[in-house]
């Protein structure tokens, strides 16, 4: 049987609360059982902000406060003049006077209504830059539309026109614009160009499941690379991962350090012989100088690496267990193709023509570690070295 839920609001204390905890990176589910509500009421309180926690709202030293607004309304039944009153506050008269007829009166004027009615028009959100600036944000949706990320919009843009502040804008505004739709700024379909394709916008702290991987004999720990492979210096250094979808289909996702430049390898199986054949195969399209060596997970599927370095001449470094991080690159390059291949789908429909097509997307795409050039340029620009 279906546990049913309490319908009763949030007090000001649980908005606090149910705020930090999804800053945190707590799930909706989670969140809901502090609560004791579904996780269909904890969205619903988050999507009208787009998952992004309202700032803070404060009354202006100037307003008239509650107190204030209860003594005003003692004065009006001891029948006191407006002067005696604001005399009493240390206010003008005039701000008294409006302040009761704006709020029906001597005879209907009640000092609790009167500060809600108050605080709720007090909010008059100022126009972000998007909306005062046409032209700004026609280049940003046409960017969106090319599934740029919003920093590298942002700094493309500062690269773009240095000298123009009018086409200056935050990556956050942008965020800010998409998913909270009541700005009316930029379009709600523009969100599906995002790469996680979310409705709201999820903490940076949400955690994610580690990946266990099994044995690989004869591997090179990561600790056993050079140095100059770690600073990224030297370009010719790839890191690899075998990337799955649904129906037993893969795909060899391969990214250079230096450079952040990207290459897509379609495999048909996981075993080790289809694997290592493809990595073989891309190895093979590039000069010698720009593929010294790969690190990989521990993934069985390089059980037979040493046959791949025999065959290149490339050394091949395994990541300790369980630490994504120690290939950066390449998990974040697998982040962002989840824009162009979601969770659960079956990469076997997709041609290499296609996994081509995506690779150069993203290599033409500025990064911000790359002080928003695009890979492509480094890239390009290390061939012409070699050469």
């Amino acid at each position: 049987m279906r546990k049913k839920y309490s319908r009763v609001g949030f007090t000001a204390a649980q908005k606090t609360e149910l705020w930090n905890r999804w800053q945190k990176g707590e799930g909706l589910k989670s969140i809901g059982r502090v609560f004791g509500k579904g996780s269909s009421s904890i969205y619903s309180h988050l999507s009208p902000y787009g998952g992004i926690r309202p700032p803070p709202r404060r009354r202006s030293r100037r307003s008239l406060t509650l107190s204030e607004r209860e003594e005003i309304s003692r004065g009006i039944v001891a029948q006191c003049s407006i002067r005696s009153i604001a005399r009493s506050l240390g206010r003008a008269a005039s701000t008294v006077s409006r302040e009761i007829s704006r709020n029906g009166g001597d005879n209907r004027y009640r000092a609790a209504a009167a500060d809600k009615r108050a605080w709720r028009e007090a909010l008059r959100p100022k126009p972000c830059k998007l909306a005062r600036h046409p032209c700004l944000r026609l280049a940003v949706e046409r960017k969106l539309r090319h599934n740029w990320a919003p920093e590298q919009i942002a700094g493309w843009l500062k690269r773009r026109y240095p000298d123009n502040e009018a086409y200056h804008v935050s990556h956050e505004t942008i965020y800010r614009s998409l998913f909270v739709q009541a700005r009316g700024v930029l379009k709600k379909e523009l969100m599906k160009h995002l790469r996680t394709g979310r409705p709201i916008r999820r903490s940076r702290h949400a955690t994610a499941k580690a990946d266990r991987r099994g044995q690989i004999p004869d591997m090179v720990p990561i600790r056993e690379r050079p140095a100059s492979v770690e600073d990224r210096a030297v370009p010719g250094h790839w890191e690899g991962d075998l990337v799955a979808g649904s129906n037993n289909s893969y795909m060899a996702t391969l990214v250079e350090r230096h450079t952040r430049y990207v290459m897509l390898a379609k495999i048909p199986s996981r075993d080790t012989e289809t694997v290592i054949n493809a990595l073989i195969k891309q190895a093979n399209k590039l000069p010698r100088e720009l593929y010294r060596s790969l690190t990989w997970d521990r993934g069985k599927e390089l059980t037979d690496h040493k046959r791949f370095s025999l065959a290149t001449d490339i050394k091949v470094y395994f990541c300790d267990p369980q630490s994504p991080w120690q290939r950066g690159s390449n998990e974040n390059t697998n982040r962002l193709l989840r824009q162009y291949f979601p969770k659960r789908t079956d990469l076997s429909v997709h041609s290499q023509a296609h996994l081509n097509w995506v690779a150069r997307e993203l290599n033409e795409r500025p990064r911000k570690t790359l002080n928003f050039e695009t890979p492509a340029e480094r890239f390009a620009a290390c061939v012409a070295s070699t050469g």
